[in-house]
């Protein structure tokens, strides 16, 4: 009888944790999300590379293409960053789950995330269409363009420096945390968790977001840089230097294009 329950014991620590497992398939379906995001952004920029209407902050799309286009950036640029909120949310619920209580699966909380970035995306198109329409009502020359970019560049790296950059920060860095003083139960709760986190994120990165239009929404390697950035602040221990160096080295480089326009990448003289 003691021989037949080892043989129990051993089959049952033999056993696949399920948890362990939609884990596993959690992170593992982030990244492959990711990755195809970049292949998309990557096949896009390379087909209109020499496409003029590129470079406008726009892109000349319309709203449904410019959306896609923006979610497309979200995923590439912020799944691996939200991919250690996401599995904590998971681990949380998870845990309920065991003591039988509501559970939640974490695409609930990851749409939640989802709908402030697109919201995001609908205010950045307004924006794009409204600094087209004011740079062809003022007959803006192309340096005027380009300083008027750098300024930007410039108001991004001063907000790496910022208390607010630097609390939008600590929210993201720090899952557990976030989890324990945000919880909301049910699904509509776990929206609004997706959604909160979602605003700290955004508040985090959404200057890093705008130095992509004067950089050009479709200039893979500014993206990879700016990706690299929000990838190093938010995983890293250091993240906050990280942060802060980042923000000196923009501040500089707009400071540059206000001095030469011709430093700016997607530059037309």
């Amino acid at each position: 009888m003691v021989e037949l329950n080892g043989v129990a014991e051993r089959m049952e620590l033999s056993r696949p944790d399920p948890i362990a497992i939609y884990r596993k398939a959690i992170f593992a379906a982030l990244i492959a999300l990711s990755l195809l995001a970049w292949l998309v952004l990557i096949w896009q920029g390379a087909a209109h590379e020499t496409d003029v209407r590129m470079a406008s902050p726009s892109m000349g799309l319309g709203a449904p293409l410019f959306l896609a286009v923006w979610l497309a950036m979200t995923i590439a640029m912020m799944f691996p960053t939200a991919a250690p909120m996401a599995l904590t949310f998971h681990k949380a619920q998870s845990a309920r789950r065991k003591r039988r209580q509501a559970f939640v699966r974490t695409w609930v909380f990851l749409a939640g995330y989802l709908v402030v970035w697109v919201a995001s995306g609908v205010a950045a198109y307004v924006g794009a269409l409204a600094a087209e329409s004011i740079a062809t009502r003022l007959d803006l020359s192309a340096p005027t363009s380009a300083r008027i970019g750098g300024l930007i560049l410039v108001a991004a790296g001063l907000y790496q420096l910022t208390p607010l950059k630097d609390l939008c920060l600590t929210k993201c860095h720090t899952p557990m945390s976030f989890i324990m003083t945000s919880w909301r139960e049910g699904t509509l709760g776990a929206l609004q968790m997706g959604a909160i986190h979602g605003a700290w994120c955004l508040g985090c990165c959404w200057l890093l977001c705008a130095i992509m239009f004067p950089l050009g929404m479709m200039n893979v390697a500014a993206l990879a840089t700016v990706s690299a950035i929000v990838f190093a602040e938010k995983t890293l221990p250091w993240g906050a230097a990280v942060a802060q160096a980042a923000g000196v080295i923009i501040f500089a480089y707009g400071l540059l294009i206000i001095i030469q326009p011709q430093a700016l990448p997607i530059f037309h003289g």
